[in-house]
């Protein structure tokens, strides 16, 4: 037995066969890395060209074309690599008909029990269908808000706010809010003191509207001063609405705040504040002091 074994292994065709069927196994395994890269640097070219094209792309067709460029990436990764696996096990002398055949089965068995992965993939193709949310738009998704990063068969990869990578199954997926498809409506309220000028206050803030849309490109329309919206205590406060491009409001909030509170201060327009009453027994006088 001995004698068997050890010509067994020093067969000059066994060792050939083996050889052979190495070289093919790299050589499979590397074009299949070659193909994949090619194809994937295709995509891209093809996408990069027709979204820089003459005819120009509007924003929601971008959206959707780098959306749709992703995933045809990743469906040609699986498709190439799982073709090359089927290559190598045939090299390797295994039937690849009856592992298929037998993997059918086996996958039947255990198909009730994948209704969850089903679910995630025809959720995640309606997704890419409808045009729900795409590559780049800020979502909220129950309790996870941020830029959608990646969207595949199976799963949606956001981007939140403090750069956490959300990794969500788009069976789960049942109810979306999507901020970046129409222009957003920046909301801003500014307080004054109580006994300020609300008459001069409006004006310097009306005028200061006026030159918005000329200087910054992500304001789409002139915003109004909506007036009065509240009256508590010692303080005035007047609503500013301003319509931005998608996601711009809040940038547009800070810098208006900036530029009001500039404004007020150089036009001597008070800016409430907290203050307490200071009485004295000996005389009863009282007098006020800011905190």
């Amino acid at each position: 037995m001995y004698n068997k074994l050890m010509e067994y292994l020093t067969d000059e065709k066994l060792w050939t066969s083996i050889g052979i069927a190495t070289i093919k196994i790299i050589a499979i395994w590397l074009l299949s890395m070659v193909v994949v890269r090619v194809a994937k640097m295709a995509i891209k070219k093809f996408f990069h060209i027709r979204m820089t094209g003459p005819i120009a792309l509007l924003p929601a067709s971008e959206r959707r074309h780098l959306t749709i460029l992703r995933l045809l990436q990743s469906v040609i990764s699986y498709v190439v690599y799982f073709s090359a696996i089927i290559a190598i096990l045939s090299v390797m002398g295994i039937r690849v008909t009856g592992l298929l055949a037998g993997a059918g089965i086996v996958g039947l068995a255990v198909g009730f029990g994948a209704q969850s992965l089903v679910k995630d993939v025809i959720t995640g193709f309606f997704i890419i269908f409808e045009d729900q949310f795409g590559v780049g738009d800020y979502i909220k998704i129950t309790s996870t808000e941020g830029t959608v990063l990646e969207i595949g068969l199976r799963t949606t990869k956001i981007k939140g706010a403090s750069g956490e990578i959300n990794i969500i199954p788009n069976g789960l997926i049942t109810e979306v809010v999507n901020y970046s498809i129409n222009n957003s409506i920046a909301i801003v309220d500014v307080s004054v003191a109580y006994n300020s000028d609300i008459a001069k206050a409006e004006k310097l803030i009306e005028q200061y509207l006026k030159t918005l849309p000329s200087t910054h490109e992500e304001i789409v329309s002139e915003p109004t001063l909506l007036g009065v919206q509240n009256v508590v205590g010692a303080e005035v406060t007047l609503r500013i609405s301003v319509e931005t491009l998608p996601m711009q409001h809040f940038a547009v909030s800070r810098m208006i705040r900036r530029d009001v509170k500039d404004i007020f201060d150089r036009n001597g327009i008070e800016i409430p504040y907290p203050k307490m009453m200071v009485y004295e027994r000996d005389n009863n006088k009282a007098f006020e002091e800011g905190e």
